[in-house]
């Protein structure tokens, strides 16, 4: 990495940050970063990496610094993870409730909306807002819709929104803004797990419909499993 014309930005008493080129940049800076041991907490964005670090015994001048040098010292990001992982998706119902809405906002009947979200491959730009929940990048323009005016006050586990040109997919039960197209029966986030991501920054997926019988079957399986 080169710290030519790039600036260590404060962010708060213990915080510093930079903004980078893209996903791959930042996430190698974090990993350098929390491999010297020097900070407290480095949080890597899609175009940013932020660090916290200990203002009892470092200025926020020297974390600058530090930072700075970071960039020259770290290694250059590490080669895109080919894996593949296929993430099965029942559309619309119960499991996608915006849908419709989003077929009449676009002009676009249900199979295209499917075949236009399913037909592609994508890459997770990162995780973030709620443990594991993925925010996943390349999204067709013709499926460019903002999120609610209302977010609702509980999804479901593997709900799977779309919103300003992002998929994003609520690992947990809670509220969200994103309007809902559908909903995977993967667990992709378990905490109990010695690796509780199912999906890490960096990865492809690809979208799969299945059918409502489909998902109830799947559904059991993961909980069982």
């Amino acid at each position: 990495m080169q710290s030519d014309d790039v600036q260590v930005s404060v962010l708060g008493d213990d915080l510093v940050g930079v903004n980078l080129a893209d996903t791959r940049t930042s996430q190698a800076l974090a990993d350098y970063l929390r491999a010297t041991g020097d900070w407290l907490e480095c949080v890597a964005g899609i175009e940013s990496c932020v660090a916290r670090f200990d203002l009892a015994s470092v200025d926020v001048g020297t974390a600058q610094a530090r930072l700075l040098a970071a960039l020259n010292e770290a290694p250059p990001a590490a080669d895109l993870d080919e894996s593949l992982v296929e993430i099965p998706v029942c559309y619309g119902g119960a499991h996608g409730p915006d849908l419709g809405d989003i077929c009449e906002q676009l002009d676009l009947s249900r199979e295209e909306i499917i075949a236009l979200h399913s037909g592609r491959e994508y890459r997770v730009d990162m995780l973030g807002f709620t443990p594991g929940f993925a925010f996943i990048g390349g999204l067709d323009v013709a499926l460019n819709v903002p999120r609610r005016r209302e977010p609702r006050v509980r999804l479901e586990a593997g709900s799977i929104g779309i919103a300003g040109g992002r998929t994003g997919i609520y690992t947990l039960a809670g509220p969200g803004g994103w309007p809902v197209i559908g909903r995977t029966p993967m667990k992709l986030f378990d905490a109990h797990a010695d690796e509780p991501f199912g999906l890490r920054a960096g990865m492809q997926v690809r979208f799969v419909p299945i059918e409502p019988t489909e998902f109830s079957r799947a559904e059991s399986e993961w909980r069982s499993g």
